[in-house]
């Protein structure tokens, strides 16, 4: 997925550098578009996971425990990070309201904010999921089972979902697929949020 991502990645900076045509100019004009659609397929992948209400009756409010802590820490540690780099606190908190999913996140901010700034912001949320990969394993050794989860954030449910599985038990599962049900749907609330609060 890493891999993928990266690639993708690439290949678009390519496409926008040396081969401006219509195909990009559309993808350009239609970004918020593009991004309606990929919530309507979050959406479906929502959906699909059949276990999430069960999930909810089990633990009830207890669940909302590790999203809060996840949304709290990143949105923190967005702000210290804009006071040490002089980035004002609605751009840097707006960044990290992305919790790790950088599709969405890159687009929204290039929307609200510009292109340098979804640029970072892409990245930024990229190198949190790439990051998860490579800790998950350290973390669940080291740290317990359930901190696994917050480096993934809002991919807890998806993409580094494999790493949950492969480094930790069923319970854990079950929480990190609601955490990131959770932490998906209040990602764009949270962007929207900081970029007008601060």
């Amino acid at each position: 997925m890493v891999v993928i991502a990266v690639t993708a990645l690439i290949l678009g900076i390519l496409t926008g550098t040396f081969w401006e045509n219509g195909f990009t100019a559309f993808l350009t004009a239609n970004s918020g578009l593009i991004l309606y659609l990929l919530m309507f397929l979050v959406g479906i992948s929502i959906g699909l996971h059949r276990g999430i209400i069960d999930g909810l009756r089990r633990y009830h409010i207890r669940i909302l425990v590790i999203p809060a802590g996840i949304i709290a820490g990143s949105i923190l540690g967005g702000a210290l990070c804009g006071l040490l780099l002089g980035i004002p606190l609605s751009q840097s908190t707006a960044i990290a309201s992305g919790l790790g999913w950088y599709s969405l996140t890159g687009i929204t901010i290039t929307n609200l904010m510009g292109a340098h700034l979804g640029s970072i912001a892409f990245l930024s949320n990229l190198m949190r999921e790439i990051f998860s990969f490579f800790s998950i394993p350290w973390i669940s050794r080291h740290l317990g089972y359930f901190s696994c989860i917050a480096p993934a954030g809002a991919t807890s449910e998806d993409t580094t979902l494999p790493m949950m599985i492969r480094y930790t038990n069923e319970e854990t599962v079950v929480i990190s697929v609601l955490n990131g049900v959770i932490c998906s749907a209040a990602v764009p609330v949270l962007i929207a949020f900081c970029s007008r609060m601060f």
